[in-house]
């Protein structure tokens, strides 16, 4: 038997297995719980174990604790795992379910939500569960590092291994973890469950994460917590009931980050001198460099550029039609097996399209990047030496190079275009300066105005005398009040 099948059997056993007792005490009288849905709650021991149930009434409660006290009386055994009379378990379907480890639980969740999820939302997803397994496993002498922990949770809930064995470096890893795994329900205790959302902030090393990767994180754990609610593997969600104290953070760009636009052409420059001239490394990549800036395209959209996407007259503006991205993750987290997922725009229905106006200037240095490097196969304008998709890693290499050949040394070691991503944020921090109204700006960069000006707050420059200046205007075209 291999080291997978026989860490499913053990599964399937630790989930399968019922012990009983009538080692059972009184439950308590009705109290109050926490829940604003479910008020009134019962608390009952089962062989030295707390079991809670809430209800949205009294009445449901004090029925609940009155089948308990029954089932007392006549002596009934009581099921260990879920604190359940025997009877109750056997009769329609109960409350909750027969216990589950948390490791099966996650493998259960992503099976289950693997089919409607882009590559990306699925990592995101295994991030929240492998993040918070951290906690939900016995504490031994013998527990995994951090790090083998993850990998081994992460090979374990890939739908991909489920009758894969696993590598030999992951073996001893694994059957820890499936033999230390929690139950399930171990989450809804308050101390356990606050030591998960703390575990969120994390990182490995226990150093704190960004706010975005934690409320990320947060999201993917309370999703599937909410999908152990809704099929009765616990009782209500217990996230909801832990509040954290965290410090704002406000969601908005960097302005230091920002370039100007002499110093946008300067690295657009710098970029064209990356690496060897006949082999073009840098040179292939100008115009997609400058279709983040000019076009405020994401990295991903500017990836999927097509040649019939572009309309690109001979004089005056042209227009970009976006209708896909080619976002970059890890193979294991794609149908296909490869690092580029073909997705629609960013939050957007996968039919909608955006129409971008491109400035002269861009529309020249398309021209000039088809008629040098011409397109692919398939028809996009950005290709790697080889004639792939460009990847992520090729052009933030490229992007680190051309920064030291335009910036000061001071201005390498600064945020200052950090990542290719601030050409977008510079961009749009432009249009926003010119005038150009919010909803416009939105429409041309897919992000809601309520997002755009959240973000981009702290990128506005000289805008009090701008709107005084319009203020003014405005009140001198209004007709003067008569006196009484």
């Amino acid at each position: 038997m291999t080291a997978a099948a026989e860490a499913a059997r053990r599964r399937r056993q630790a989930a399968g297995a019922r012990k009983t007792t009538r080692d059972v005490r009184r439950p308590w009288k009705i109290g109050k719980a926490r829940s604003k849905t479910k008020p009134h709650t019962v608390r009952w021991v089962v062989a030295g174990e707390v079991f809670t149930e809430t209800f949205v009434s009294y009445a449901l409660a004090d029925g609940f604790r009155s089948q308990l006290i029954q089932a007392m009386n006549k002596a009934e055994e009581f099921d260990v795992a879920t604190g359940l009379p025997v009877s109750k378990l056997e009769s329609a379907e109960p409350k909750v379910k027969a216990e589950v480890s948390w490791l099966q639980f996650c493998i259960d969740h992503v099976a289950a939500r693997w089919g409607e999820l882009a590559a990306k939302s699925r990592e995101s997803m295994c991030d929240s569960l492998a993040t918070a397994t951290q906690v939900m496993v016995e504490t031994t002498r013998d527990k995994p590092a951090a790090r083998d922990l993850r990998r081994a949770f992460l090979w374990a809930v890939l739908p991909a291994n489920a009758a894969a064995e696993p590598p030999k470096e992951l073996d001893e890893s694994l059957n820890w973890l499936v033999d230390h795994s929690l139950p399930l329900r171990a989450i809804a205790d308050p101390p356990t469950t606050r030591k998960v959302i703390n575990q969120l902030g994390r990182t490995l090393d226990d150093k704190p994460v960004a706010g975005d990767t934690y409320r990320r994180r947060r999201r993917g754990l309370n999703a599937a917590i909410e999908y152990a609610a809704e099929s009765h593997a616990l009782g209500d969600n217990p996230l909801k009931r832990v509040k954290t104290k965290r410090v704002a953070v406000e969601d908005q760009v960097d302005p230091r980050v920002v370039v100007t636009h002499a110093q946008a052409r300067e690295l657009l420059t710098a970029v064209s001198y990356v690496g060897s001239w006949h082999r073009g490394r840098g040179r292939r990549l100008v115009a997609f460099f400058a279709a983040l800036y000019y076009a405020g395209l994401r990295p991903a959209e500017a990836v999927a550029l097509r040649e019939t996407d572009c309309h690109l007259p001979e004089t005056g503006w042209g227009k970009l039609t976006l209708a896909e991205t080619l976002p970059v993750t890890t193979k294991k987290w794609t149908d296909h097996g490869a690092r580029h997922d073909k997705r629609g725009l960013k939050q957007r229905d996968p039919n909608t399209v955006r129409l971008v106006p491109i400035p002269s200037t861009l529309v020249r240095i398309l021209q000039a990047h088809i008629d040098e490097f011409g397109v692919a196969e398939d028809g996009r304008l950005f290709r790697n030496e080889r004639g792939g998709i460009v990847g992520s890693t090729t052009y933030s290499r490229v992007w680190e190079e051309a920064r030291r050949f335009a910036f000061t040394p001071y201005q390498v070691e600064s945020p200052l275009a950090g990542r290719p991503y601030d050409l977008r944020h510079a961009a749009l921090s432009t249009w926003l300066n010119a005038g150009i109204s919010p909803a416009e700006v939105s429409k041309r960069a897919g992000n809601s105005v309520e997002v755009l000006l959240r973000r981009y707050a702290g990128c506005l420059d000289n805008q009090e005398e701008f709107v005084n200046r319009r203020i003014e205007r405005a009140l001198d075209e209004m007709p003067e009040l008569e006196a009484g």
